[in-house]
């Protein structure tokens, strides 16, 4: 999981924003005779220079000036000459590029004690990292004047305007600055925001079910002693790693998928989370001590506090920008409409093909699907291995995180990098251990490194550490290749985080193949299609959980934590009727709701699905293909919109068809 689209997000918003507590006095005959007076000298490009005139008059308050002193700013500096345009737009880039650096860097070391597992976290480490270097940094550039000088030269672009502008790359850098100063945000909103998230990520990063301490329904344990289960990625992963393990194997299964109902429902103990000193037994919810049961409190809806916090952070700047929490997520950043998505992900899941897929996982089970089999895991070839071989090994090769940043240009090379671009890419990453599942952090300077971050236990990496490591390390490829290899740094990174998420998922699923596990299956193409297209039926329907959750909360914005439970619980029941149970053959599960990026990264979801969608048509087109190569070509296309991205990568628009044909073919 990419975590650098939290600071992402509000690099972007400080430099978006300040303190609005006061109306614009801009009136439109003053904003004429600045159109008017600009036009003497540069009548050939009226149109974006009434788009800057317009944008720079929405963005000036009272404090800023008087509407003579608004006409005179706008004479004084409008860039009507192209060159000297070009030369400021490249020192406003570097500017840029050194302060954007310098905050990732801090804000880096702030967060480091929560996110690595190198210290104890104590309370004084909680407040510095929630705390936000750039909250006030747009405020200093409105009152200098720098934001206005960029609104009126570079003005923001309709989404429809930027796919006009086909390969122009020049054209593109200066869009992608236009993004940069459409509204200005109180800085104590941004500081409000940047604190819920902070919260809700230390909450989900210290959410650890000690599995070897579960009774299963049989009041017996199951698990290894010492087996510490991260919510809810961790869990999901347990329940995959224990298909074809038997009558066994399944008790594991359904012994996790209670722990993760009561997670749902908040009856979960409090004793038991983050904590080994108790027996718990999820299927009658007892806690034990000795051998004896203990009374034991519930988590009651701590889960849904931090998703309203969240929220209420995230509503109270909707005044500021004029629109939803969800538009600016799907319509500003994603540059793909809400409505598009859920349209995209319903027709997905009302697939027929998925009926077939699901009897054929219930056929090659020999037994009725559960709704754990959302996460059914036998068609990758991993599944019929050993993982605690697997383990065995990927703990002899990485017992460090050092040992394995080490070995991170010998993995590029085994996919084809070169040597020297090998050599090159893996210098600029850092390999941490993580306290979390694990996440990439990318760098935003030339300079500087990103970070790989993944679970690294006192005795090595086991397989499901690497197996996200190597996850991540997709992410860090792409961050390297987008920001030190695009030809402008306003290009840099990749349209949204679907995007990443697509190159992260392409390295994943040759985990197997980096450790010298080969599969000469002549099934296995025809496998892959059928993972896919089940893996994409998971997380569609969580993506859609996701979006239905924060419509409701804007229909109920006084909600309760208590409402909110038992909303996000009806919503997905709803869900799963829907789209799920006609596959499944069973109605009312709660499953969709377990997802802990709901929590601690709001309406991150859809990213995957996106980017399943996008890893599909890249590896269909990378087929055959040089696979280094063409993953440096497309990953320096950089920051354009959703479909130019794809177009130009792949010759194809963005559309989940294509798998759709190829599982049709497969069965």
């Amino acid at each position: 999981m990419k975590k650098t689209f939290l600071f992402i997000f509000f690099v972007l918003i400080m430099l978006a924003c300040t303190n609005s507590s006061k109306e614009t006095n801009i009136s439109s005959q003053a904003i004429e005779k600045a159109i008017v007076a600009l036009s003497e000298n540069d009548a050939a490009n009226r149109i974006m220079l009434e788009k800057g005139v317009k944008q720079t008059a929405k963005l000036w308050l009272n404090t800023d000036g008087s509407e003579t002193e608004f006409i005179q700013f706008c004479i004084d500096n409008y860039f009507s000459d192209p060159k000297e345009k070009e030369q400021i737009f490249l020192k406003i880039s570097n500017y840029l590029e050194a302060i954007n650096g310098n905050y990732n860097e801090m804000t880096l070391q702030l967060q480091r004690t929560i996110h690595e597992a190198a210290d104890t976290v104590f309370p004084i480490d909680e407040l510095f990292a929630a705390y936000d270097p750039g909250s006030h940094f747009s405020d200093d550039f409105y009152a200098n004047k720098i934001a206005f000088i960029i609104a009126l030269n570079f003005p923001k672009l309709s989404l429809e305007e930027k796919e006009r502008l086909g390969e122009d790359r020049l054209a593109w850098a200066y869009a992608r600055l236009g993004d940069k100063f459409t509204t200005r945000i109180p800085a104590n909103l941004q500081q409000a925001y940047s604190n819920a998230l902070s919260d809700a990520d230390v909450y989900i990063s210290s959410y650890n079910i000690y599995a070897g301490h579960l009774l299963d329904k049989k009041g017996e344990k199951k698990f290894q002693e010492d087996l510490v289960l991260l919510s809810h990625w961790n869990l999901r992963d347990e329940i995959k790693a224990n298909y074809n393990k038997g009558i066994d194997g399944l008790d594991k299964q359904q012994t996790i998928y209670e722990v993760m109902k009561r997670i749902i429902s908040q009856e979960i103990p409090q004793e038991v989370i983050n904590s080994g000193d108790y027996e718990w037994n999820p299927f009658t919810n007892t806690v034990y001590q000795a051998g004896k049961s203990v009374l034991a409190t519930a988590e009651n809806t701590v889960r849904y506090e931090k998703f309203l916090n969240n929220f209420n952070a995230s509503q109270a700047i909707d005044k500021y920008t004029g629109n939803t929490y969800i538009d600016r997520n799907f319509s500003e950043d994603m540059e793909i409409s809400v409505d598009d998505a859920e349209a995209l992900f319903k027709a997905y899941l009302s697939a027929p093909e998925l009926k077939a897929v699901g009897k054929k996982i219930a056929d090659r089970l020999g037994r009725n699907l559960e709704a754990f089999d959302i996460w059914y895991d036998g068609f990758k070839p991993r599944s019929n291995l050993n993982e605690i071989k697997l383990s065995e090994q990927t703990r002899k090769l990485y017992p460090d995180a050092e040992s394995m940043e080490k070995q991170l240009p010998e993995l590029l090379f085994k996919l084809g990098f070169t040597k020297e671009r090998s050599g090159y890419i893996a210098e600029k990453v850092a390999v941490d251990a993580a306290r979390g599942s694990g996440h990439a952090w990318g760098a935003a300077m030339k300079g500087q490194k990103s970070h790989l971050r993944t679970r690294i236990p006192a005795e090595g990496m086991d397989y499901k550490g690497y197996n996200i490591a190597i996850h991540e390390f997709g992410h860090n490829v792409e961050q390297t290749l987008s920001l030190y290899d695009v030809d402008y740094y306003l290009l840099n990174g990749v349209p949204n985080t679907a995007f990443t998420e697509a190159l992260a998922f392409v390295f994943q699923k040759r985990d197997l193949d980096l450790l010298g596990i080969k599969n000469d299956d002549p099934e296995k193409e025809a496998m892959d299609v059928l993972d896919k297209a089940w893996s994409m039926y998971e997380i569609c329907g969580v993506s859609l959980l996701d979006i239905a959750v924060w419509k409701w909360l804007y229909t109920h914005p006084e909600a309760s934590p208590e409402a909110l439970k038992e909303a996000t619980i009806r919503l997905s029941k709803e869900i799963w009727n829907e789209y799920f149970a006609p596959v499944f053959g069973i109605k009312n599960e709660t499953i969709l709701a377990v997802y802990s990026h709901t929590i601690s990264y709001p309406l991150y979801l859809s990213s995957y699905a996106f980017g399943q969608i996008i890893e599909f048509q890249l590896e269909q087109h990378l087929n055959g293909k040089d696979f280094a190569a063409e993953v440096e070509r497309i990953y320096r296309l950089g920051c354009l919109t959703p479909n130019q991205w794809m177009l130009q990568a792949t010759g194809k628009p963005l559309s989940s068809e294509s798998l759709l044909i190829a599982v049709r073919e497969v069965l």
